[in-house]
């Protein structure tokens, strides 16, 4: 088969792909990638072109509201089993030095960074992969016990900014390099940086830079110099006290709040906290993006699931008044509030 009959064919696979996906087909989902590796698709095309943006996809639906979570459960396993089942065909064997590829603790998106680790598998690496929310202790535990050439380090969520430095730290001091990568370091890498950590926008770029030691070792130093003056931290102690006030002032000025069952009630909390870490994470790095990117994202989560905007600027509001004496948080908390629709005031 020629290489352009097997980007056709692939091209062609993508939607049926999808399809099985959305029928919740598993074994259609791993014939289809199968009969891909027996026409001579690569595996690592197999990966990266059909499951990778099949499950961005996947995300997208969600966002959209057009699957649930249930949906989107059942099709991440289902890609799961076809990275499995590809590894298998493929049968590596390692020539090269281990790395170690895991998710931060608390992060439990484990599709790609498995992604990854199949990758530096296929390049030729003995590669331990240690699947979700993986606790810092364990993972350096884990390093004293063998010999790592690197490790690769995954974070989808930005809230989770402040755990990955304390992650990569902990590894640094174990002498084993680190490259991250995922949504949580932005798309362009930039909290990565400020970290002061080697990133990765994909797959085959933290394959070549797991094989560049100079590289994965010779990044800048973090510049967290902000850090000294305490309001990260005393942000934290106020966590549960921002939430409770909150959800009390929404229950006072929105009588349907009152009303709401427990399933409501624990997304409320949720969406309350999820607004308290990410304002964090942004004051741990310092870049008020982190936050409206956040704020954006979640007024378009609601919008689609029929809440009103209004929901998202009222706990903003609230936070500003309790947290006026936080410069930094204050500041970024008044940039969320702008960067919200007109009518969500």
């Amino acid at each position: 088969m020629t290489a352009a009959t097997a980007a056709v064919d692939l091209d062609d696979a993508y939607s049926g792909y999808l399809d099985c996906l959305a029928d919740a087909d598993e074994y259609a989902a791993t014939d289809l990638a199968i009969a891909l590796l027996d026409a001579g698709v690569p595996a690592e095309r197999v990966l990266l072109d059909l499951v990778a943006p099949a499950q961005a996809e996947v995300g997208e639906r969600w966002a959209r509201n057009e699957w649930s979570v249930a949906q989107e459960h059942a099709a991440t396993h289902i890609s799961e089993q076809v990275v499995a089942a590809v590894s298998a065909y493929a049968k590596s064997r390692p020539t090269r030095g281990r790395v170690v590829v895991a998710c931060m603790d608390g992060e439990w998106h484990a599709l790609p960074p498995r992604l990854v680790a199949e990758v530096l598998r296929l390049r030729g690496w003995q590669v331990t992969f240690l699947g979700a929310s993986v606790p810092a202790a364990h993972l350096v535990s884990y390093l004293h016990r063998y010999d790592a050439h690197a490790v690769a380090l995954a974070c989808a969520l930005p809230m989770r900014l402040p755990y990955a430095h304390r992650m990569i730290e902990a590894c640094r001091r174990s002498d084993v390099p680190v490259v991250v990568g995922g949504r949580g370091f932005g798309a362009d890498g930039r909290w990565a940086r400020r970290l002061g950590v080697a990133w990765a926008p994909d797959a085959p770029s933290a394959a070549e830079l797991i094989s560049d030691e100079r590289a994965l070792r010779g990044v800048p130093a973090a510049r967290l110099a902000h850090l000294a003056d305490d309001e990260y931290a005393s942000l934290l102690r106020r966590r549960g006290e921002l939430i409770d006030s909150a959800l009390a002032e929404l229950r006072e000025r929105v009588p349907a709040a009152r009303e709401y069952t427990a399933a409501q009630l624990d997304a409320t909390v949720s969406d309350l906290g999820h607004i308290v870490d990410f304002l964090a994470a942004a004051v741990y790095v310092d870049d008020a993006s982190l936050f409206t990117e956040f704020v954006q994202w979640l007024a378009g989560i609601l919008r689609s699931r029929g809440v009103p905007a209004g929901a998202v600027a009222l706990p903003l509001e609230h936070y500003a008044a309790a947290l006026r004496d936080f410069p930094r948080a204050g500041r970024m908390l008044a940039l969320g509030c702008a960067a919200l629709p007109a009518t969500a005031h």
